[in-house]
């Protein structure tokens, strides 16, 4: 009877966790007249969608979230794996300190640092800039905990083999701890995907060129543009949503393809 029920009950919770997305889905294929109609629609139809896609700026809000999205995610691994791999593998003063110094910055929320952040990004000159949406968001102390933990658990036995073929310490990053971590790598890199696919506090307080929106700031837009417009809200929502899907499911997979060929156990 217990074996029976859990797979009840988690089937359950799926369809809780499921309904809402789709019921967007369903909402955004249905007339504006039906929005609110449970169930099926009368008629399916297209015309949110092409309405979101042509008649509001919706591909430049996507092209400037995959501009930061893609940027931030491939700064932040790079000098996230440096940073984790001289915190886990070498030996210098101040290491302990250092690693409890970025670990604490875990208990600081951006809206405690917004106004000095955004005065720094003021006096740099980043207002309004790519840069400045990309730059202030490369760090995250996350990104280089989980790296170093890892590192920790790869063997020294293949850093020293390295050392005996004379590969200093960057040879040893480049070509033997970096092909390692390509499973880590490929988890944060969904990661740090969508949390800068759905940011939307920093570039609402950076922007104020509407070139340089992003998706989650066109989609809040909408709400007081179009109000009572509530088919053409969830279409842009959906149409949000469908790169996050796509950049989990191929990241996923290219998680389980990276463990198979890593060697590690």
């Amino acid at each position: 009877m217990r074996i029976r029920f859990f797979p009840i009950l988690a089937h359950v919770l799926a369809l809780i966790a499921v309904a809402p997305l789709l019921w967007i889905l369903i909402s955004a294929l249905k007339p504006a007249e039906e929005v609110f109609n449970f169930g099926w629609p009368a008629q399916w139809t297209l015309d949110n969608l092409q309405y979101v896609l042509l008649k509001i700026p919706m591909p430049r809000f996507m092209l400037n979230s995959a501009i930061v999205s893609v940027a931030v995610t491939v700064i932040a691994l790079f000098f996230h794996s440096m940073a984790a791999y001289a915190l886990a593998r070498l030996r210098f003063p101040g290491r302990g300190i250092i690693f409890s110094g970025i670990m604490s910055t875990l208990l600081v929320s951006l809206p405690v640092i917004l106004v000095p952040l955004f005065l720094v990004a003021k006096q740099l000159g980043l207002l309004d800039s790519y840069a400045g949406l990309i730059v202030p968001s490369i760090f995250h102390a996350f990104g280089i905990f989980l790296l170093r933990q890892y590192y920790l658990n790869i063997p020294r036995e293949l850093e020293e083999a390295a050392d005996l073929d004379g590969c200093g310490y960057w040879r040893r990053y480049w070509s033997v701890i970096l092909p390692l971590s390509r499973p880590v790598l490929a988890s944060l890199s969904v990661l740090f995907f969508l949390a800068n696919w759905n940011a939307f506090l920093w570039p609402l307080t950076i922007t104020r060129n509407p070139d340089l929106r992003v998706i989650q700031l066109g989609v809040s837009g909408m709400q007081g543009q179009y109000a009572s417009a509530w088919n053409l809200i969830l279409a842009a929502a959906v149409i949000a949503a469908i790169p996050t899907v796509v950049v989990f499911v191929a990241g996923q997979k290219r998680l389980v393809d990276a463990m198979k060929t890593t060697g590690l156990k």
